[in-house]
């Protein structure tokens, strides 16, 4: 069986269609590459893209989709609700099959290295491909945004590890990394008060005592009025969806606010849904081999 690598690389513009596409045409164009999913959203003018193939084919896209992303967008001109550092934003690469996270890195790191040689972008390298500890996490990297790294990235420890050390004055700076599967996990709140989505996130992510392998912060929804918490489930295997949500939900009433619904952004692993079906059914002796689409390939 071939290897197979997922990347899932996000970019800062989630209201330009025309702009988004042009970008998803890059992945469409290269051989061995099978485009999964993307999604835009207008509030956090974000987009996320998920993509599989072979290693040196999904490199090849990321690459092209950086390069693409780089002409068509403007960090000066760029706002939204979601933390950022450049065009594009963070590129990850996950191992699916028959392919290791030791694979992944190297990949990450060459990767890393051509979009900062081509485009003389600023690239830092995060989770498994980190090559400092204060740069396994992400939101360590990206701490004061695009605006904030401008003077950061001359301060000492915070030189980027491939390119110049400063932010592309249209493009800003570009982090890469390998990791394992990830499931972006929000929950709308029934408040439009954006200060208690933030004390509910600082509460439930693990760098503030909470939930370990969940990253969570709080955003506003401008379209829709509402406050929400944004979270990354690092490790699903280890901290469920549900826990996460009964997290958030036990910490709302403490403020007198419900929870008004959630949503999965991008591609999930069956597993995780699973494990939730689980948990509120209360199911017992439940298979995966139960799953009727398990059988579908055999």
């Amino acid at each position: 069986m071939a290897k197979i690598i997922e990347c899932v690389p996000n970019f800062s513009e989630g209201r330009s269609k025309e702009v988004v596409e042009s970008i998803v045409d890059e992945i469409r164009g290269i051989e061995g590459v099978k485009l999964l999913d993307y999604s835009m959203d207008e509030d956090h003018n974000r987009s996320v893209v998920t993509f599989i193939g072979v290693p040196r084919g999904v490199q090849r896209a990321a690459i092209s989709a950086a390069i693409k992303a780089a002409e068509l967008i403007d960090m000066e001109k760029h706002t939204g609700g979601h933390p950022r550092l450049g065009a594009t934003d963070v590129i990850p690469f996950i191992p699916i099959r028959e392919s290791s996270i030791e694979e992944c890195v190297e990949i990450a790191r060459e990767v890393a290295r051509e979009i900062a040689e081509r485009l003389s972008i600023p690239t830092f390298l995060y989770e498994a491909a980190a090559t400092r500890p204060e740069r396994k996490n992400l939101a360590n990297i990206r701490k004061g945004q695009y605006e904030g790294m401008k003077t950061r990235i001359k301060e000492e420890g915070w030189e980027p590890d491939f390119g110049p050390r400063e932010v592309h004055p249209k493009s800003g700076a570009t982090v890469v990394g390998a990791r394992m599967p990830l499931i972006a996990f929000n929950v709308n709140l029934g408040t439009s008060d954006i200060n208690i989505a933030k004390k509910i996130a600082r509460v439930v992510r693990e760098g503030g005592g909470g939930l370990k392998n969940v990253m969570a912060m709080g955003v506003m929804l401008e379209e829709k009025n509402i406050a929400q918490v944004s979270m990354n489930m690092i490790n699903y295997r280890q901290t469920p969806l549900y826990r996460s949500y009964e997290m958030v939900k036990m910490e709302a009433k403490r403020y007198g606010v419900p929870v008004i619904g959630s949503e999965i952004v991008g591609l999930t692993p069956v597993d995780a849904l699973v494990d939730v079906a689980e948990y509120y059914l209360q199911l017992e002796g439940f298979s995966r081999e139960q799953i009727l689409e398990s059988h579908l390939y055999e």
